[in-house]
């Protein structure tokens, strides 16, 4: 690699991370790891609710009656479709904790100010409101980009008044803990006062609620774009693009796509939960996380699966067998890392070309395969990231799904062969320079 090569990659990877390191992003990134768990556990449960097999439902509802996915239905709704007010806790809880001061204040706070903004009425059937509840539509996803910006807001604001001591201070003979809680009172105050404005604000100037208006305004046109063909692609690209430089793509694109993936997800399950069809003409989502997760990114990012078969099956050089041999087992649980840095792919001009191409046709070929209707919109089933594909793809999307990953995995085996047949003929050679090194060394001592 040229050194101007090297003096581009120092900057990308420089600028990179110092966006990434950012506090509001790392809060983000780090606060949007507590919705995790909850989505795949609500996942289970709405996977159960709706086994694609006929004959097992009709069995169940004859054992327990049409209503035995209730207690199903209930635990999915109680997780997944509340993960904008865990989403908000996180946010302003990694925030404070990042700044070093006691962090559940903080997040208790940014939840009670996210509930603040929204109307806690819903109208009935009949047209009548009914009061003093608050409306599970805007808990899940589409309180998503809300819940960032009351997190951010909530946990800068709540640092800055205990960077500044701006707090109720108890003697040193008091508990920490109590300590603790009279410290929130103050910035506590000031942030709900302050959110009990902005929802009185929009209601009476705007006739609408601060979440219905970033949604609106903000929320649904980047839904829309990463929704679209462009949006895949510059997911698949990125998180390529960023880890040929060695940098952890997954985590910088996640970090700005993940909780609008999220939203997308939750959006294909609202209209089924509304008795719909989940088809493109009704309204449904692409790009979801079930997308990128389990079709651009199944075997580890850049699709390496297919690389790894390349090794094996066709490679010469001990150190592609060895390499293919040890990157098999971690790789059917997609993690790719003994690929990325042992062929390696960091940093190898050859690599470049197939390793942000295999994933982008991917982008290109699941994309067209829903939107064409060969394969339904992901609903909310999701399955942890580490599920072997096939399986992943069957559990969200039936046979169709496990097909595609295998038509995908074999997509990728074909783009990766030429580029690899070039790199394992380059280390061929190297490893047959250095035997021969070796055997004339040799040779000289034994002279």
């Amino acid at each position: 690699m040229s050194l101007k090569t090297e003096q581009i990659g120092d900057k990308i990877i420089s600028n990179v991370m110092k966006f990434v390191n950012l506090k509001a992003v790392v809060a983000v990134k780090e606060g949007m790891m507590y919705t995790l768990p909850v989505t795949l556990i609500g996942s289970v449960f709405l996977l159960l609710a709706n086994i694609p097999i006929p004959a097992f439902n009709a069995w169940m509802a004859e054992q327990f009656g049409k209503t035995w996915t209730d207690p199903l239905l209930q635990a999915y709704n109680s997780s997944f479709s509340i993960i904008a007010l865990i989403a908000v806790f996180g946010i302003a809880y990694s925030y404070t904790r990042n700044e070093g001061y006691p962090a559940v204040p903080a997040g208790v706070i940014g939840l009670i100010s996210f509930l603040i903004t929204l109307n806690q009425t819903t109208t009935a059937p009949d047209k009548s409101v009914i009061t003093g509840v608050i409306p599970r539509t805007w808990l899940g996803g589409r309180g998503m980009v809300t819940a960032i910006i009351i997190g951010l807001i909530v946990g800068y604001t709540y640092s800055w008044f205990l960077r500044k001591k701006i707090t109720i201070k108890l003697p040193d003979s008091v508990p920490t803990g109590v300590s603790n809680q009279f410290a929130a009172l103050i910035p506590g105050f000031v942030i709900i006062v302050g959110a009990t404005v902005v929802y009185h604000v929009f209601k009476v100037v705007l006739k609408t609620t601060f979440i219905e208006f970033i949604y609106k305004v903000l929320q649904t046109p980047l839904q829309g774009f990463t929704d679209s063909l462009p949006g895949a692609l510059l997911i698949s690209i990125f998180i390529s693009f960023f880890w040929w430089f060695g940098v952890h793509g997954s985590q910088i694109v996640n970090a700005v796509t993940q909780s609008l993936l999220l939203a997308n997800m939750a959006a294909n399950q609202s209209i089924l939960d509304g008795g719909q069809a989940l088809t493109i003409e009704n309204g449904a989502r692409v790009v979801t996380e079930q997308f990128r997760a389990l079709f651009l990114q199944f075997g580890g990012s850049g699709l390496t699966l297919g690389l790894v078969l390349c090794m094996i099956l066709v490679g010469k050089s001990a150190q592609s067998k060895s390499v293919g041999k040890l990157a098999l087992g971690p790789g059917i649980f997609n993690i790719n890392e003994p690929v990325l840095f042992g062929f390696p792919i960091v940093m190898n001009p050859i690599m470049f070309i197939p390793f942000v191409a295999a994933p982008t046709v991917a982008a290109v070929i699941t994309y067209y395969a829903i939107k064409f209707g060969f394969m339904a919109p992901f609903s909310g089933v999701n399955v942890p990231w580490t599920t072997p594909p096939i399986i992943s793809g069957f559990l969200v999307s039936g046979w169709k799904g496990a097909l595609l990953q295998v038509i995908l995995t074999l997509t990728s085996t074909a783009i990766y062969f030429p580029f690899f047949k070039k790199q394992d003929q380059i280390l061929l050679e190297q490893e047959r320079q250095s035997q021969m090194e070796a055997a004339i060394d040799s040779s000289s001592v034994r002279a």
